[in-house]
């Protein structure tokens, strides 16, 4: 059931937008430093802590403290410190059973572990931990407080799983429970982004905006405006949260993002720059080792590059990471090499699926260009009836077209490129399917151009298809008169 929002929660756009400068203006004076989180999309499960006293800094915490006020304020755990806090909550809850609060903290850290991991095995064990949490009992009445953490939690868990309809549901029962809990809010955000609502994205990204501004926050808030195509505002949010990380894992996870920013926009050294910092301040940092590889095969580095991603893949195998160094084995002519690549893939969504995580956007990529197009188009139109977020919709439009389905196609990746139909990013990969598509309708002028912007946008977007774009501007040729938009048009 989606909870249907209040008047008093709503945010005009005059609200918003003022909220928005209020956060963007500082941000502007500050360099970029750093950014957010790995395989999946920003996001943790998110509570309420104690305060300390004004002016007086808190002790410092021990591992399993740590790792708890991280993983409760959406914030990277060190993996060390979430294995104590693992272990610590596990005899709790085996001394203590209806401990409603060490129930809902434990199912969180297994939701973080298993992102860490990229391991879905951990999921059930969340969704067991969460439910317990909310129908236990410590006295008479659970804490208002309790609830909401486990509620959070198994919002996050969703996000996780990327079913972002269920993260709505438990996202907006904890809003409708406490709707000054900002910690929430960040769940929503995921959420609609997830299932393309950018317009409710941005009003919840205003409200929590009103409610606090810490490093987690203006992480989250760097992703919505990077979604909207403000790229310096999203760099300057980054460049706030990595100044005010708390740890070396938090710092290293906006390092990351960071790199992947500067990536998309095509600028190699600064990327690589980022993901080597980030390995180098938290050595489990698996998603930068990833990029590592997409940065250094953009630099010509292919042994660095292949060596890079496979330890990546050694410690967290993530299909997305498989997925990348098949193509990168494919552009190198090692044919069967990639094959074992895609096979993993294959092996890894099975896996996620075992964990209740759906993997269907990796695979639906996967076969549209190295398998069955016609099975990606009923894989991906189905993840799309369920969550139409952008990276579906332009997933849908390249798999039927590569079904021979071009103006069907199309009109899936107008939508994904054009901001006045919702897609506002930049996206190098986005604009060359366009590109391609059109080319199959005999669009010239069209596919010329988006052609050319691909490649202006990030000239090393992909090992096999920023290679196929130079080869169809070259097919393509020079404009002619025919390709001049009509007087008056």
């Amino acid at each position: 059931m989606v909870v249907v929002l209040t008047h008093s929660d709503a945010m005009d756009k005059n609200q918003w937008e003022a909220s928005v400068r209020r956060c963007r203006a500082p941000a502007r004076r500050r360099t970029l430093l750093a950014s957010a989180a790995g395989c999946v999309a920003l996001g943790g499960v998110l509570s309420l802590l104690p305060g300390g006293r004004a002016g007086m800094p808190p002790p410092a915490p021990g591992p399993g403290r740590q790792a708890m006020n991280a993983v409760t304020d959406g914030r990277p755990a060190a993996l060390p410190d979430l294995a104590a806090l693992i272990g610590a909550r596990e005899a709790q809850v085996r001394a203590q059973p209806r401990d409603a609060r060490a129930w809902a903290v434990l199912g969180a850290a297994y939701v973080e572990q298993g992102q860490r991991a990229a391991d879905a095995a951990y999921y059930p064990r969340a969704e067991e931990a969460l439910r317990r949490s909310l129908t236990v009992r410590t006295g008479r009445h659970a804490r208002t407080a309790d609830t909401l953490t486990a509620l959070d939690g198994l919002a996050a868990l969703a996000v996780a799983r990327r079913d972002f309809s269920e993260a709505r549901k438990w996202g907006e029962s904890a809003r409708e429970l406490d709707p000054a809990r900002w910690t929430t809010r960040g769940l929503l955000i995921d959420a609609y982004t997830g299932l393309g609502d950018r317009k409710e994205a941005r009003r919840q990204l205003g409200r929590l905006l009103e409610l606090r501004t810490d490093p987690a926050v203006r992480a989250r808030t760097a992703a919505v405006y990077w979604d909207r195509g403000w790229r310096e505002d999203a760099q300057a949010q980054l460049a706030d949260a990595a100044a005010g990380a708390r740890s070396p894992a938090e710092r290293a996870a906006y390092l990351e993002r960071a790199g992947q920013l500067a990536w998309e926009r095509g600028e190699r050294e600064e990327a690589l720059r980022h993901f080597q910092e980030a390995v180098r301040t938290d050595a489990d940092q698996r998603a930068a080792q990833a990029g590592q590889g997409r940065a250094l095969a953009a630099l010509g580095r292919t042994s660095e590059a292949l060596a890079a991603y496979r330890m990546a893949y050694a410690k967290q195998p993530c299909p997305r990471y498989a997925l990348e160094l098949g193509e990168l084995y494919e552009s190198l002519g090692l044919g069967q090499a990639a094959r074992v690549q895609y096979d993993l893939v294959r092996t890894g969504v099975r896996e996620a699926a075992e964990g209740g995580a759906d993997e269907g956007l990796v695979l639906g990529q996967l076969e549209a260009d190295h398998g069955n197009p016609r099975t990606a188009v009923r894989r991906l139109r189905a993840e799309w009836q369920r969550q139409p977020g952008i990276a579906v919709t332009d997933a849908l439009g390249w798999a039927l077209h590569r079904a021979g389905r071009h103006k069907e196609a199309l009109s899936f990746a107008r939508t994904a490129t054009d901001d006045s139909h919702g897609g506002g990013v930049r996206s190098a990969p986005y604009v060359y399917h366009r590109g391609m598509i059109e080319r199959a309708l005999g669009m010239d002028g069209s596919a010329r151009r988006h052609l050319e912007e691909a490649l202006r946008i990030n000239p090393y977007f992909s090992p096999l298809r920023a290679p196929a774009a130079r080869a169809a501007l070259a097919e393509l040729g020079e404009p002619s008169l025919k390709d001049a938009p009509e007087p008056g048009g």
